[in-house]
């Protein structure tokens, strides 16, 4: 979207296209489509290019930019949350996420998407979008365990928790 269209849209909610708003999504479009940043992050990163900007603004500026279609927000089990720019081409894609230290990686896959399809269609459903996110271990992680060959406490929580 460009600047104008921004500051359009957001004149139409009310909003103003504040310099901090503008550096947020200016963030997300250097990055690319497949960032997976939290408020957190986005906040380090934007201060160490010396914006003066609180955690409280990047919080309010990332709710406001998802809901205008801007940003996806991703929305972890273990609570956090995970913010990527939004993008036609980019739809209906999956997440695997660490469940130990939050990485994300991306991947898509047909028989994901039809199995959404049948799903919705068996049900009376229109399938609007279709998104999984797998939890898992990374290969960081399961290198740290060593050979030990026992759970972690993370992963013992997590999985009872979706049994």
């Amino acid at each position: 979207m460009s600047r104008a269209g921004l500051r359009s849209s957001l004149h139409d909610r009310g909003q103003r296209l504040t310099a901090q708003r503008q550096r947020v999504l200016e963030l997300f479009e250097q990055l690319g489509e497949s960032s997976h940043l939290s408020a957190e992050e986005v906040h380090q990163r934007l201060r160490r290019g010396e914006e003066r900007i609180s955690l409280a603004t990047v919080y309010r500026s990332l709710r406001l930019l998802s809901s205008m279609g801007l940003l996806q927000e991703l929305e972890l089990a273990e609570g956090g949350r995970r913010f990527e720019l939004s993008g036609e081409a980019h739809r209906d894609h999956h997440h695997l996420v660490c469940v130990r230290c939050g990485r994300t990686e991306e991947f898509e896959s047909a028989a994901v998407l039809q199995a959404g399809e049948m799903a919705a269609s068996s049900h009376g459903f229109r399938l609007l979008e279709c998104v999984l996110n797998v939890r898992a271990l990374c290969p960081d992680c399961l290198s740290q365990e060593g050979d030990q060959g026992s759970e972690s406490p993370e992963v013992r929580t997590a999985a009872l928790q979706h049994r």
